[in-house]
């Protein structure tokens, strides 16, 4: 059975086509700059890598794009070979904890819940539209950033606000990369043989957070409202006291819109460092004693460990601690340190393990009281996954 994995953005297109259920991908690309002059797309297949530039005004002409290709690559003879398409949409709300079919009334509430996400459920809504629009007779499903994460208590989803902006607003914690810590958590229960485990997964790229699960159950996650709060990240700045905002309103005469922006953009690894929101530049920056970025790169371990220790004591102990994502699963000298600074729980780093990239590996010692595992992340199979299962 094949089925399409789709991420769609406000400008970009990614995809993946897999066999299903032998999960082997058959092709993946990236269509990007759609609706921007310069538009170009990348193909994957066969172990070869394509790159075209095309004329992408919008999403249905990346769309129709894809679809052809698919034909001249032989992926499909004729467009019912394709036999549902996966979509990732980020705000699900309160409603969707789980992946759905989707039909009229579920593009009512994506588009209803856009308030809580408008930068990326309207730029999910127009793939699911021009697929639907194209492909009428095939069954697309919604795999929501934010359903795997409903699980939590209230005490771990509500703010210490006023109760009645939770009311009235619907504000409170929700949650994201939820696809990709519940693949985390799937892979290491069957890599373990067990699905008792309580564990603490890291998902550390350029967006980044914690999430502490027990048994498939997710206790508390570090994202929020919006994926602004928790960790330091690339260019997000995690955990900071609100009253900064309207201080720097006035003080560099700003507007609201204006200071989110730095806090969403320029902040994180990024603001401290003065040089670049990616970890290996920091790195290589620490190498030459740069003073920013051994301090960006301290902050950024700290605040990790930091959100690992809370975890800790509210999962009573966990059973693994687990890194993904591409900090995680390539940041050799990250990985160390930060599993260096939880010693006080007996939690010790392998450093002959841990020298690894991108490959599932435990990297704590034997006589560990935790124990430490890269686990690479794959968000566009648990797409895969999902719609396979709601539809087979």
């Amino acid at each position: 059975m094949l089925i399409l994995s789709i991420n769609a953005g406000s400008s970009s297109l990614k995809f993946t086509g897999y066999q299903m259920p032998e999960e082997k991908v058959l092709i993946s690309g990236l269509f990007e700059r759609i609706g921007i002059n310069n538009s170009i797309y990348t193909i994957k297949i066969k172990g070869e890598k394509i790159k075209k530039e095309f004329d992408l005004p919008n999403h249905e002409v990346a769309i129709k794009k894809l679809l052809e290709e698919l034909l001249n690559y032989q992926v499909i003879n004729k467009y019912e070979d394709i036999k549902a398409v996966g979509h990732r949409v980020v705000h699900g709300g309160e409603k969707y904890t789980d992946s759905v079919i989707i039909d009229d009334d579920v593009i009512t509430t994506i588009k209803e819940l856009s308030s809580l996400a408008p930068l990326h459920n309207p730029a999910n809504l127009i793939g699911i539209k021009v697929f639907k629009d194209i492909l009428p007779n095939v069954t697309n499903v919604a795999i929501f950033d934010t359903a795997f994460h409903q699980t939590m208590p209230p005490f771990s989803y509500i703010y210490p606000v006023p109760y009645e902006w939770y009311q009235k607003y619907q504000i409170r914690k929700y949650g994201f990369h939820g696809t990709s810590h519940k693949y985390i958590y799937e892979e290491i229960s069957k890599q373990l043989n067990r699905n008792d485990l309580k564990v603490i997964s890291c998902h550390l790229g350029n967006g980044g957070s914690i999430t502490a699960i027990d048994s498939g159950k997710v206790l508390d996650t570090t994202l929020g409202f919006t994926p602004l709060p928790g960790v330091m990240m690339g260019t997000r700045c995690g955990d900071i006291d609100p009253s900064i905002i309207p201080y720097i309103m006035e003080k560099e005469n700003k507007s609201i819109e204006e200071v989110m922006n730095d806090l969403n953009k320029q902040s994180g690894l990024l603001g401290v460092s003065q040089l670049s929101s990616d970890s290996r530049d920091i790195e290589e920056g620490v190498n030459k004693n740069n003073e920013q970025c051994v301090l960006a790169e301290e902050m950024y371990e700290r605040k990790i460990v930091n959100y690992i220790s809370q975890y800790y004591c509210l999962l009573n102990k966990p059973d693994v601690i687990c890194f993904a994502g591409g900090i995680g699963e390539n940041g050799i000298h990250v990985r160390k340190n930060i599993i260096e600074k939880l010693k006080v729980f007996g939690i010790n780093v392998d450093e002959e393990k841990n020298d690894v990239r991108g490959k599932f590996t435990k990297i704590s010692t034997s006589n560990s009281s935790v124990d430490c595992f890269v686990v690479p992340t794959d968000e566009e199979v648990m797409i895969a996954r999902d719609t396979y299962q709601l539809v087979k």
